[in-house]
């Protein structure tokens, strides 16, 4: 993971409404195995945060400069350090004008993965700790505590500058509920929701379960298939990276590859041929099945509580909204 510049400034903030004081660096930081290592812990901790959004730019404005600063960075109209100097400037006007909010030490770092270039942004705190040192005395230890990461942003620059037509090249910690203490920071960005990350999961999730219907598989064949959809997806949201579609439909049926991508083509679901993954959601999609007695059951763990009721004591299950491919066999059967 090349670093090709980082730098991090402290803007001293309580959320009391007292002004905010800003200590910037005049120069960008040295290359070092103390600043990979904490862009790559940085990088594990945000991959795995939930409740992240995917969004775009706003049109650059007086109340959106972050991007045309950016563009001026990019272009080489200024270097890094003035770039985050201004960048960081305008997040300490909104950090003042936000009483909820609390400072830090901003990290802003501008790396590459494969062939992407990325720019991320985090709002840092550190926490209380001990130590042992060389002469094994216990002594307090302050560290930055990556795990407590609320305020943090990366942007795709590749792909900001190669698809005019993205709506996800930006993603952000949304923050828990939508909590407005995080809207100052996407503001600070300029960043406005282009994709239901959830939204588009649940759309997924849905297409799969109809493919799955469609093909009238066996029930350990579709097990099969189910694991294979949750471990990539998982395994792309871990990484940080979207759930491309005809990677995924290649690995759902390597004798058929494309037939879950054509699937989804076909029926028009709606979906773009990459999207953000959201992992709570993911998580919900697990299958509960069993077999007895001519007897066979397999539904999605999200629909526990509410399509289907489980009384535990009474050892029954209480499905609601048959499909209607059933229903129709039981009322021939009835006639």
């Amino acid at each position: 993971m090349p670093i090709r510049h980082s730098i991090v400034h402290l803007i001293e903030k309580k959320p009391d409404g007292t002004p905010a004081v800003l200590h910037a660096r005049d120069s960008e930081l040295g290359e070092s195995q103390a600043i990979e290592n904490l862009l790559a812990d940085l990088n594990d901790n945000y991959n795995a945060k939930q409740g992240k959004a995917w969004g775009l730019f706003h049109a650059e404005s007086g109340a959106h400069p972050f991007s045309g600063w950016l563009k001026q960075y990019l272009d080489a109209e200024q270097d890094f350090t003035a770039f985050s100097r201004q960048a960081v400037e305008h997040l300490q006007k909104l950090m003042e004008e936000s009483n909820l909010s609390t400072g830090g030490h901003v990290l802003f770092a501008h790396y590459q993965q494969g062939m992407t270039d990325y720019l991320a942004i985090a709002l840092l705190h550190h926490s209380e700790g001990v130590a042992v040192n060389a002469e094994l005395d216990v002594t307090p230890s302050r560290h930055l505590d990556l795990g407590q990461l609320h305020l943090a942003a990366r942007i795709n620059i590749s792909e900001w500058q190669n698809n005019k037509n993205s709506k996800q090249y930006i993603s952000f910690i949304k923050g828990k509920n939508g909590k407005k203490v995080s809207e100052y920071f996407r503001d600070f960005i300029g960043c406005q929701e282009g994709v239901d990350g959830p939204g588009e999961t649940r759309t997924l999730l849905k297409a799969f379960s109809d493919f799955v219907e469609s093909e009238d598989l066996p029930e350990e064949a579709a097990r099969e298939k189910t694991q294979a959809l949750v471990d990539y997806a998982t395994s792309q949201t871990k990484h940080g990276e979207p759930v491309a579609l005809e990677e995924l439909s290649g690995l759902i049926d390597e004798d058929r590859p494309r037939a879950f991508y054509d699937h989804i083509r076909n029926k028009d679901y709606g979906l773009s041929p990459e999207i953000p993954a959201d992992k709570r959601t993911l998580n919900q999609f697990r299958r509960f099945t069993g077999r007895a007695e001519g007897l066979s059951i397999s539904f999605e763990a999200h629909l526990l509580g509410s399509k289907i009721e489980y009384d535990e004591e009474a050892g029954t299950l209480i499905i609601k909204g048959l499909p209607t491919q059933l229903t129709d066999q039981l009322k021939r059967r009835k006639d």
